[in-house]
Parts: C-alpha cells; sequence; structure tokens
C-alpha cells in the first residue's frame, strides 16, 4: 500500500512533484476544517513534508515516523517532543549555503553603499539637479559573525574576499579556524563594524542580540540579519535606527513574519526584503531533492542523509 503523508505548507513545485510520485499526499494548509481533515487521515499518516509540527499536531498522527522539513533551520519543530515519542526530523542542510551567503554580502553592500537610495535618486530624477553624497566601503572592515557555522563559514570567505577583517561568536572557539573567537557577544560588537547574524533560532539564542549588543556596536556599526528574526530585539533595534544609535542594518528576516513594523519601513537606513536568502530556483530545487532523499531514505531503511533528531 501506498504510504501516506501529510503536507503542512506549500512546497516547490517540483518538490511536491516527488512527492506525489511516491506517496498519497494529504494537504494540511488547504484544508477547510482542519479537525475534521485530521481526524479522517491522522491515523494513516506515517510522514510530514513540510514545518510547523509542534506536539499538539504530532499526538493527532499516531502513526508518524518522520518529519522532513524543508530548510536548515527547524525551529517551527518541536524537536523535543519528536524525540519523546521516537519520531525523526531532518532538514535540508547545504544546498543552500551559498545562496544565503550571497544575499547577506548583498545586504552588506546595499546598506554601505546606500544602493537603493542611490537609485531612487536616479530615478526621481535629482541628479540632474545635485551629487549623491559619499556613501561608505567594507574594505578594512571588520564583521562579527554571530554563528561561525556552514553559512557563515562562506560568508566569511566571501568577507575576505573583499578585504574585510573577520571574528566570529559562538557557542564555542573553533580551533581550525583562523577568525579571532569572542566568548562574548557584546564585546564581539563593540569592536566590529559589522554584525552579520546567521545563528539557528531556538529558545537558546531568542534575543541575544540585545540592545547592550546593538548599542556596542553603536552609531557607526551597521547589522545585517538572515537568520532568523527572534534573535534581535526587534524594538531596541528600531528605536536605535531611529535615533541614530545604531547606523543601519540589512534585514531579510523579522520578528513577526510577513508583518513588518511600519516605523522600520519608514526608515532610510535599512535594506529589507521577503525572507527570501535562499529563494532561488537552484536552490530551492536542491532543498527539495533533499527533502525527498530524507524520505526515501527513511522508508528503505537506508541512513537518514541530514538528520537534526
Amino acid at each position: 500500500m501506498t504510504i501516506e503523508l501529510l503536507q503542512t505548507q506549500k512546497l516547490l513545485d517540483t518538490c511536491e512533484a516527488g512527492l506525489a510520485e511516491r506517496y498519497t499526499v494529504h494537504k494540511l494548509h488547504e484544508a477547510a476544517d482542519r479537525e475534521a481533515f485530521l481526524s479522517e487521515v491522522g491515523p494513516r499518516i506515517r510522514a510530514i513534508a513540510g514545518g510547523n509540527v509542534d506536539a499538539a499536531l504530532m499526538d493527532r498522527l499516531p502513526k508518524l515516523e518522520i518529519i522532513a522539513n524543508m530548510g536548515v533551520g527547524y525551529d517551527s519543530i518541536d524537536t523535543d517532543a519528536a524525540k519523546a515519542r521516537d519520531i525523526r526530523v531532518t532538514n535540508t542542510p547545504d544546498v543552500l549555503n551559498d545562496a544565503v551567503a550571497e544575499i547577506a554580502i548583498a545586504l552588506m553592500m546595499a546598506v554601505s553603499r546606500q544602493v537603493p537610495q542611490a537609485d531612487r535618486f536616479v530615478r526621481e530624477g535629482r541628479w540632474e539637479q545635485e551629487q549623491y553624497p559619499f556613501t561608505t566601503e567594507l574594505r578594512g572592515k571588520t564583521v562579527g559573525i554571530l554563528g561561525l557555522g556552514r553559512i557563515g563559514k562562506e560568508i566569511a570567505a566571501r568577507a575576505q574576499a573583499l578585504k574585510m577583517r573577520i571574528v566570529y561568536h559562538g557557542r564555542h572557539r573553533q580551533p581550525t579556524e583562523p577568525h579571532i573567537y569572542y566568548d562574548n557577544l557584546e564585546e564581539m560588537a563593540r569592536d566590529s563594524d559589522w554584525l552579520v547574524i546567521v545563528a539557528p533560532g531556538s529558545a537558546s539564542t531568542r534575543g541575544i542580540v540585545s540592545r547592550k549588543v546593538l548599542e556596542a556596536l553603536g552609531p557607526e556599526g551597521r547589522l545585517v540579519n538572515v537568520a532568523r528574526g527572534s534573535l534581535i530585539d526587534e524594538q531596541a533595534m528600531i528605536e536605535l535606527l531611529e535615533s541614530g544609535g545604531l547606523g543601519g542594518a540589512g534585514l531579510d528576516v523579522f520578528a513577526d513574519e510577513p508583518h513588518v513594523p511600519e516605523r522600520l519601513r519608514q526608515l532610510d537606513n535599512v535594506v529589507l526584503t521577503p525572507h527570501y536568502a535562499s529563494a532561488t530556483r537552484t536552490t530551492r530545487d536542491a532543498m527539495g531533492a533533499l527533502v525527498l532523499k530524507n524520505l526515501e531514505a527513511w522508508f528503505s531503511g537506508d541512513p537518514l542523509p541530514s538528520a537534526v533528531v
């Protein structure tokens, strides 16, 4: 009999086509009556493709064996609950490293050289009347990376090519990395021109970029966040950006997506993008393929390519 699978969110067409070829797919995110839908199909579900899985949902799926998340971050899945129920969880790392690193660097460039503002300056015809003011460059600046994991290392490599100095903060020093390690995030921010946030979203990292860290970064400091909005004290960040206590920001993620505070949208010293760092066709196809590989491996009895639980 065909394995029955629950899809919890819209996935890329190539991934959905692959799922439909291999499994009987039930789309929870399209259900008009979620409770009735789960009552009907829940007892037969053996796998989930997607995120947004809490303990309550797991309890509605007594035969659930695996949750194949689409994305490197899996903070929308209650992994403790999954582990307690002997449910495996996988994610899609590595295949999105380059795409996310590119956006991190693009945001740094856009903020430092004021690319959106300069574009608007030309479009509004202002160049005919005045010269655009000087901006800053990345060369010679120190970038502090919060989270020197797979993506963080790719960002560091690109930043080095731009002649920047690299420092980093994480749970542990990495002895094989040549960059300077800080065990105190506030001190790293104080010594950095840029703070790039690429750490995982979790209970332990929520609010880690606090008001004190932002104040340490200072009026000439700028930050980029391609991780999760939950890592930053968003209210403090907005206040400091408004007052000049923080120089600028490039943000791909926000605390309450897709809602972006009006005060943030009105600021001219920020560049905002819609959580699209991994949103290239090549990368998303690769992410979808890894979702399929994890599911195929599980039901074939093979080792999981990218297990997190």
